[in-house]
């Protein structure tokens, strides 16, 4: 179970919880995110098309992702859409709560080395990097790649912050994406050769200016072929030092009286 701030969900969250109990009616939900306080899901907002037998789509202790309806917290009731969530939806969700999952089981790892409770973790460390960091496993992040001061600065204790900085570098792992594309490049003057490499020696220096985490490879791919490769921490990012590199590499082989295109592979 991981530990959510707030007590109760609200109207148009997207929770995660288990299935507890079937019945002709709808099914019962236990939301792991809040203290397993229980939810419903009528028949009806099971999904889109009509339901003839609710166990077609919905088992005890399936993991289901669902958008909650309605909160009313004088009866304790929690009603939940599961045809309302979208695919896109479901896997955000799903990767935030795995997120989420590898945050608390840090924090855990940390509060045993302290001496300290899972509860004591949220209350010293990790609500205090879910503020500064928008998320608790962020702050583990930003610990392994800018150290422990990041946590100092978010008002994080000196001890907890060094046992958290610890645990980031043996347990954390910064996601890469990579994106690549053909470049073609042609030169027929008669230093052709020279051109090319002074092109690509252009468009490797952009690569490699700005931000940090960011890989660029170029290598070739077949005369007049040539692979551009860009390793980033996030798709935008990534996008933009491709870019960069690109128009550096296609506006200096124009301007040496060459000639060149590149074409976007698929991710």
């Amino acid at each position: 179970m991981v530990k959510k701030r707030q007590e109760w969900p609200e109207v148009g969250d997207i929770v995660i919880g288990t299935v507890i109990r079937i019945e002709p009616y709808g099914a019962y939900v236990k939301l792991d995110e809040y203290n397993g306080k229980e939810g419903f899901i009528h028949i009806s907002e099971i999904s889109s098309t009509w339901v003839r037998n609710i166990r077609d789509y919905v088992r005890e202790k399936q993991k289901v992702v669902a958008k909650v309806l309605r909160v009313d917290k004088i009866k304790n009731h929690i009603d939940l859409s599961l045809r309302r969530v979208t695919d896109q939806w479901k896997r955000q969700k799903i990767a935030e709560w795995k997120r989420a999952q590898k945050a608390e089981n840090l924090l855990l790892l940390a509060a045993e080395r302290l001496g300290k409770t899972l509860d004591e973790a949220y209350e010293e460390a990790g609500w205090k990097m879910e503020d500064a960091f928008g998320e608790i496993y962020a702050g583990f992040e930003a610990a392994l790649e800018e150290g422990e001061n990041v946590l100092l600065k978010a008002g994080i204790d000196e001890k907890w912050a060094k046992v958290l900085t610890e645990l980031a570098k043996m347990y954390v792992e910064i996601p890469k994406v990579k994106i690549s594309g053909i470049l073609t490049l042609r030169c027929i003057r008669p230093n052709g050769v020279e051109i090319i490499k002074k092109t690509l020696k252009e468009a490797m220096k952009v690569g490699k200016v700005g931000k940090d985490g960011v890989k660029v490879d170029i290598y070739l791919a077949g005369t007049p072929r040539w692979r551009v490769e860009v390793e980033a921490k996030d798709w935008e990012t990534a996008e933009e030092i491709l870019k960069k590199v690109v128009n550096t590499a296609l506006t200096v082989i124009k301007e040496e009286g060459g000639e060149g295109d590149f074409k976007r592979e698929s991710r």
